[in-house]
């Protein structure tokens, strides 16, 4: 794929996922994808994203020749819904309803600081109300019952004694991380829907921005976005090839984002509890360097939009495809 060729599409072959990573290989999409914002308090995407040229400005702004090296980003688990790079896109959006996100990213090597470019960014998330695409079966009602085996040990007082039939319950105990630690199994995708995964390389600065939107929440884990880098690899006309993934992490949002979020619809017709992020088992509450993105929004109207961002520090000579944490 070149950066001429963004818009072209092949055929869709269906769900499949590859565990060697040396052997990758991505399939192009679409990625004109527009945000339809049906509910109150959210926006189309046309009135919501800055353009492109202003959020490469504004992280370009933020680079300079003095910029401290950063400690490598901490690795977490891949957790089973991965799905390896399905669409090759910026904005992942599709037609889900939300709080608009840009999420501006930047990869440089822990070591040296330089940038890492031409690097394939995954990111994939819930959406609003707790579901992932590709697995909407096992995260919706049911899901395996119970909760995740990555939830915290304990249930909060305040929170209900049952989650009602129909409501979110999280990544299902089968195959899922042990303890908040383990890297454990991931699950085979039950439908072809993939909202909310893209993949994109970055520029020569390191960066990639992608849109979406804020997400949701479901039991057992606070909110979150998952990331893989991966390098060494080679962008064709039919995607990305070959390679090893450097760094499986996730970013988190601070508790005033969140509880902003959850004012607004859908997020406030959410049932489902929620777990803080200093009850989530998988950050490691490290602040920037455990994930936690440095937000911009209008405090008094979130609904406008957030802008996100962070620098991954990665070492690009090492694997951590998150499997065997």
């Amino acid at each position: 794929m070149t950066e001429n060729h963004p818009e072209l599409q092949q055929p869709d072959h269906g769900p499949k996922h590859k565990k060697d990573l040396t052997r990758r290989k991505v399939v192009v999409a679409g990625a004109g994808a527009a945000v339809a914002v049906g509910a109150a308090g959210t926006l189309a995407a046309s009135g919501a994203f800055a353009s492109e040229k202003s959020t490469a400005a504004s992280a370009s702004s933020t680079s300079t020749a003095a910029e401290a090296c950063y400690r490598l980003t901490s690795e977490t688990t891949e957790g089973p819904y991965y799905i390896d790079a399905d669409k090759i896109r910026r904005d992942i959006t599709e037609d889900k309803e939300g709080i608009p996100l840009t999420l501006q990213l930047k990869v440089i090597d822990s070591e040296t600081c330089k940038p890492v470019a031409n690097a394939a960014v995954d990111i994939w998330h819930c959406d609003a109300l707790g579901i992932y695409s590709g697995y909407e079966s096992l995260s919706t009602g049911g899901g395996g019952g119970g909760a995740p085996t990555d939830a915290p040990s304990g249930t909060p007082t305040d929170a209900p004694s049952g989650t009602p039939s129909g409501t979110p319950t999280g990544e299902p105990p089968s195959g899922a991380p042990s303890g908040g630690t383990g890297g454990g199994g991931h699950e085979e995708p039950t439908d072809d829907e993939r909202y909310l995964r893209g993949t994109w390389k970055t520029d020569k600065h390191g960066q990639v921005t992608f849109r979406t939107i804020f997400p949701g929440w479901y039991r057992g884990r606070t909110v979150h976005i998952h990331t893989k880098v991966h390098v060494d690899g080679t962008w064709t006309d039919a995607g990305y090839e070959g390679g090893h993934t450097c760094h499986t992490g996730q970013f988190f949002f601070d508790e005033e984002s969140v509880l902003a979020s959850a004012e607004v619809e859908p997020y406030s017709t959410s049932t489902t509890e929620r777990t803080t992020l200093t009850e989530d088992t998988i950050y490691d509450q490290s602040g920037t360097t455990g994930g936690l993105l440095k937000l911009k929004y209008n405090k008094k109207n979130i609904a406008k939009g957030v802008i996100g961002s962070i620098t991954m520090g990665v070492d690009p000579d090492t694997t951590n495809d998150g499997t065997s944490l």
